[in-house]
């Protein structure tokens, strides 16, 4: 081989070597040799969100005589080759004005500064930019559904990655509740009441998205009724007893008379719950079934009760059902007195009977 054959060496050869030396050269060294420092420029920021294609653009003019874009220091593209062996990586354009790349499906590990490195028959020169890759809130670990006794403290949690870093915030879904009820990852609730049960959802935010979470929170308390009325029922009637208890969980019945407890079908007697409301249905009220009767509503809190009477009423009969929509108060006696129109009607059937 030659003295020419000795340095017959490949111009990608000579592309890694200048480079490398090229960027061997710290910043804030002097440039000689009538270099100057518009020759060096830097880009503005380009910022892109994971999973997205960056395109990489490189200004070249007719004096370019080699041209290759880096990755800190690695070669992705010298010319038209290809150096980089990830797939993501192509080329999209190469003339004597442009020379563009881009990485599709960009991930954290793409972010950094990307240099295209210009070699003229002058002087090298370099334009670069840094890429920065935002990644949207993924919420990685939130506080389970619980169920828990009134009174109790309760801490729901909620953490979240992202890029820029998320803003968590906690709200209660519920009709009552007003704005955040905390901008921490934290959320503390004192000595919670039955009020603050329900559905509470962590929201973790960034300029990228939105990702959120929720929490079932339920709270346990005993049983408290409210509503059972005394009922009038005539005798032979049907007549219904109703008790009415809210609590969590939903509070189981009992019925009693004196000290027994009434059993569904018991001399006649329906026992029925739906719900939170338990019935006592009498399908023919006799004498003996008049007096006090005890609704009790329990769960694994605790119990509460209450009185409620049957008593007799007298079935309307058929003077007082004439006292009705047809009737008006009678001012100087405190009775019923019959509505004018009732009498007229009368006494035209009076006439009429002594006519016949």
């Amino acid at each position: 081989m030659g003295v020419l054959g000795h340095f017959a060496l490949s111009w990608q050869a000579l592309v890694v070597l200048s480079l490398r030396l090229l960027f061997l050269v710290p910043a804030g060294v002097l440039v000689r040799s009538g270099e100057s420092q518009a020759d060096n420029r830097v880009l503005d920021n380009i910022t892109i969100r994971q999973g997205d294609t960056v395109i990489l653009r490189c200004p070249q003019d007719n004096v370019v005589t080699h041209t290759a874009w880096l990755n800190r220091s690695s070669i992705l593209y010298a010319g038209e080759d290809k150096w980089s062996v990830d797939p993501r990586v192509s080329l999209i354009l190469l003339n004597q004005r442009e020379y563009t790349i881009k990485i599709e499906k960009v991930d954290v590990s793409d972010e950094g500064l990307y240099t295209c490195a210009v070699q003229t028959r002058s002087s090298p020169r370099t334009t670069s930019v840094h890429v920065i890759v935002q990644v949207p809130p993924k919420i990685t670990k939130v506080t389970k559904d619980m169920s828990v006794n009134e009174g109790t403290n309760v801490t729901l949690m909620c953490f979240a990655n992202g890029k820029p870093e998320p803003t968590i915030t906690w709200r209660h879904l519920s009709p009552l509740a007003q704005g955040p009820v905390s901008e921490e990852e934290y959320l503390e609730i004192p000595a919670i009441t039955r009020q603050r049960s329900g559905m509470y959802e962590c929201n973790a935010a960034n300029e990228v998205a939105t990702d959120v979470q929720k929490v079932q929170v339920t709270v346990n308390f005993p049983p408290t009724i409210s509503d059972a009325k005394d009922v009038g029922v005539p005798l032979g009637q049907r007549g219904v007893l109703q008790c009415e208890a809210v609590a969590v969980p939903t509070a189981d019945f009992e019925w009693y008379r004196d000290d027994k407890r009434i059993l569904n079908g018991f001399d006649g007697i329906e026992v029925e719950t739906r719900g939170r409301l338990s019935m006592l249905t009498f399908f023919n009220v006799t004498e003996d079934d008049y007096g006090n009767y005890t609704c009790v509503a329990m769960n694994k809190l605790g119990s509460s009760n209450t009185s409620i009477i049957l008593y007799e009423i007298s079935e309307p009969t058929s003077s007082t059902l004439l006292q009705g929509p047809g009737a008006v108060q009678d001012g100087n006696s405190g009775g019923i007195a019959p509505h004018p129109s009732t009498c007229l009607l009368i006494i035209l059937c009076v006439q009429l009977l002594v006519k016949l």
